[in-house]
């Protein structure tokens, strides 16, 4: 007999505190969540205080209570912003305290807002919340993101279907290995096989990564010192995690100058409320000069104008076309399971882990490295069965690594 629902539940309630937090004896966690999520947050909190937690504090929010804002606030409102919050996530990173997200968000909950509106509000939340999320970005604590299925976001993924919210959840379940016999090893041999790529990528050393398919032609120079990353990392307070739960993907930083060609998105991504279709870019020395878009292209070009990093690449990532949120054949309109699917590639900020001796330099240097700095990061997919990827060594030469999307 297959596991029961709540069963499953509790099986990634544990997997999200013991492998995605890998929460410390005794630390103390914050959730902070949606409400559509309690189901599965009650036991987050639960399989906390089992694992030893002093202390669980809970956060919720509904992006319901969100889009009245947009319906009713003063339009001169929006580049205000509750900086008391940010100073609350300061103390509890000081203090040590483990941070997990739980997210159930309608991917359409601000569908028909003023794109305007919501470029203002994102950018003036991203540049209050920066010190948090450098920090969170630096690993200075143990942190993860998992999903959790909601009415709404379950009708877009599978419309019409008067099942939608249970498969939704079977969708997470199994991108999440919750339905695994033993959940807790299956991440660990899953995390062990993406740090063996890390450690062959980081071998190679690529100066480059040649990306070409059906609208696409890239090249994406690499940043001098760059470091692969991918599966579980380790915080500054020991803590191993795995900070995006599902994971398939291993990453590095590209060099924010050294960017050329032309790419065009293989899925579609949902950003502030907007679906953005067929996405196409031109780069030039790193930069985006040509953008356009089949659907939400007033939303890309107010993305790409938020800072001048916002036109520069801060990620680029390789996924397996068979990686099994791709298997799936879903459209989650949930980066943090979209980007999964395919090899991807994020404008805006870059990740001090894929930089060597990042904590020993300045702002200035990491630039000098080939870093980027943004108040945006924004993954899009690039990747599919139809997309081949080669590197280039420091020589020049090319080795096929993705062929079909699959790795060589």
């Amino acid at each position: 007999m297959g596991l029961s629902f709540e069963e499953k539940l509790d099986r990634l309630a544990e997997v999200a505190v013991q492998v995605g937090v890998g929460l410390l004896p005794g630390q103390k966690l914050v959730v902070t969540g949606h409400v559509d999520a309690l189901p599965l947050i009650h036991r987050v909190v639960v399989a906390a205080y089992r694992a030893g937690s002093r202390y669980v504090l809970t956060d919720l929010y509904d992006d319901r209570l969100a889009v009245q804002r947009f319906l009713h606030a003063p339009r001169d409102s929006f580049e205000e912003y509750p900086t008391f919050q940010i100073e609350a996530r300061l103390k509890a990173l000081d203090e040590g305290y483990a941070l997990l997200w739980v997210g159930a968000d309608n991917p359409a909950a601000m569908k028909g807002q003023d794109p305007e509106l919501l470029r203002i509000a994102g950018q003036t939340r991203a540049k209050h919340a920066k010190p948090v999320s450098d920090r969170i970005g630096q690993f200075a604590v143990n942190w993860c993101i998992i999903g959790a299925a909601s009415k709404p976001w379950a009708e877009m993924v599978f419309p019409g279907d008067p099942q939608a919210t249970e498969k939704l959840w079977d969708a997470i379940f199994a991108a999440s290995r919750a339905d695994q016999p033993d959940p807790v090893a299956a991440w660990k041999a899953h995390t062990e096989a993406l740090e063996a790529r890390v450690a062959l990528l980081n071998a190679r050393n690529f100066s480059a990564l040649h990306f070409w398919g059906p609208g696409t032609d890239l090249k994406v120079g690499l940043a001098d010192g760059h470091l692969w990353a991918g599966g579980a990392g380790r915080a500054k307070n020991g803590a191993v995690c795995v900070p995006n739960m599902p994971t398939e993907e291993v990453f590095t930083t590209p060099h924010r100058e050294r960017v050329e060609g032309v790419v065009t998105a293989t899925k579609p991504l949902s950003f502030r409320g907007t679906l953005l279709e067929n996405i196409r870019v031109r780069f030039e020395g790193g930069v985006v000069v040509e953008a356009t878009a089949d659907r939400g292209e007033e939303v890309l070009r107010g993305l790409l104008d938020t800072d001048e990093g916002a036109r520069r690449l801060g990620e680029v990532a390789l996924v397996p076309h068979n990686s099994p949120v791709s298997r799936s054949g879903l459209l989650f309109y949930e980066t943090l399971y979209d980007e999964n699917a395919a090899s991807h590639i994020a404008l805006g900020s870059s990740y001090d882990e894929c930089l060597k001796n990042s904590a020993e330099m300045t702002p200035e240097h990491k630039q000098q490295a080939g870093a980027n700095d943004s108040l945006i990061h924004v993954d899009w997919m690039i990747g599919s069965d139809k997309v081949d990827v080669d590197g280039i060594t420091q020589d020049g030469s090319a080795e096929p690594l993705m062929r079909g999307g699959e790795w060589v």
